[in-house]
């Protein structure tokens, strides 16, 4: 049975927006900027012990039109150009634009409406329908250096089907090879943590810590980990992309159905933590658009070579290994050479809307000199 409080801003609420707003006003010398906004006054509710707030006031907050679908177990919110949010009850997704997103929660059904806890809602859902309102937690400058990490090496292959004779390592720096070619034809300095099939470190946590370090000592702009996927059960059904981004502080990772040691700590990422979600979303788009493969999600995770980056930061599954017919589409340069547009695109997308932000409003008429 669900447990409710009083309408309006709990304690506990209260506390999470006090957190968030020291992480806003702890921002990273290279992000910049000036006095961030004040977080939203969310009014919440108590249900399952967490603090939600109703998709209707979401729903009023951005003059979006809300309405049941499916026997009232789903619920969508619409404006002008159609769908923008699509939550269905007791999944632990919603679509975006399309674009499938994970929370840290699942959807609560409860009286008139759908429920979305209060961090999602801050750190994922909000943000990703007005970037706009969080334009000073964004980096002021559009990206120049741009750091590409493929994944493994050396001793570790990665994920690696056999019956294909392929492995992860060998596609990981061939995808990350054909983006520096790509980025570095349209004006933008790349550097690889890796360039031949070696480790950085044969103890694996140093070799992650190290990938972030070099991002971190170059001054890196943005930093992309390039991976490919595997599962155990049913490797013939899944196959997609997926793409990750660094769990804010106090929010589950994907996956997760409890905390864990890391869940309320802060680390340097997570003071980007909007500039990640805004990378995270234009990689994620970009890869479904060109690759034309199935949507995995847009998740969260504490991942080693997130965690202490100091410029944004996301990580790429390009595709199931596990599967035979996606594995031989990956050996193919063809394909590869996809992948690695369809990222390329995603980070011009990403310094597009960057610079759409930032850009100055346009003087009215009236205003402008005779």
């Amino acid at each position: 049975m669900a447990r409710f409080s009083a309408r309006g801003v709990s304690v506990a609420a209260a506390i999470w927006l006090a957190c968030a707003a020291s992480t806003f006003a702890q921002q990273p010398v290279r992000v910049a900027p000036t006095r961030p906004a004040a977080p939203v006054l969310w009014p919440t509710t108590r249900i399952h012990n967490i603090d939600c707030v109703s998709m209707r006031d979401l729903a009023a907050r951005f003059d979006l039109k809300a309405a049941w679908t499916r026997s009232q177990l789903a619920m969508t919110l619409s404006d002008a150009h159609g769908v923008r949010f699509a939550f269905e009850a007791s999944q632990h997704d919603f679509y975006f634009d399309g674009l499938r997103v994970f929370l840290g929660e699942p959807v609560f059904l409860d009286r008139d409406s759908l429920w979305v806890s209060l961090p999602d809602v801050i750190k994922l859902v909000a943000p990703l329908l007005r970037p706009e309102e969080h334009v000073f937690q964004l980096p002021t400058a559009p990206p120049k250096i741009i750091v590409l990490d493929p994944g493994h090496g050396g001793g570790d292959p990665g994920t690696e089907n056999k019956r294909v004779g392929v492995n992860e390592k060998t596609f990981a720096l061939d995808v990350a090879l054909r983006v520096k070619k790509t980025l570095e034809s349209r004006g933008w300095q790349v550097l690889l943590t890796r360039v031949d099939d070696r480790e950085l470190s044969p103890v694996k946590r140093t070799d992650l810590q190290m990938r972030d370090d070099l991002a971190n000592k170059n001054k890196a702009d943005l930093f992309l980990s390039i991976h490919f996927n595997s599962v155990e059960r049913d490797p013939d059904r899944v196959t997609g992309v997926e793409t990750y981004t660094m769990s804010p502080q106090f929010m589950l990772s994907t996956g997760n159905e409890e905390k864990d040691d890391m869940t309320d700590k802060l680390f340097p990422s997570n003071k980007l933590d909007f500039a990640n979600l805004l990378f995270g979303a234009q990689i994620h788009r970009a890869m479904l658009a060109t690759l034309k493969t199935p949507d995995r999600g847009f998740k969260r995770g504490r991942r080693s070579v997130l965690r202490f980056l100091e410029c944004p930061g996301a990580l790429v599954e390009c595709g199931y290994l596990s599967n035979n017919t996606e594995a031989r589409r990956v050996a193919t340069p063809e394909f590869r050479q996809q992948i690695a547009e369809a990222i390329a695109s995603g980070v011009q997308a990403y310094a597009n809307t960057l610079a759409a932000l930032h850009a100055a409003p346009a003087e009215p008429e009236a205003t402008k000199p005779k």
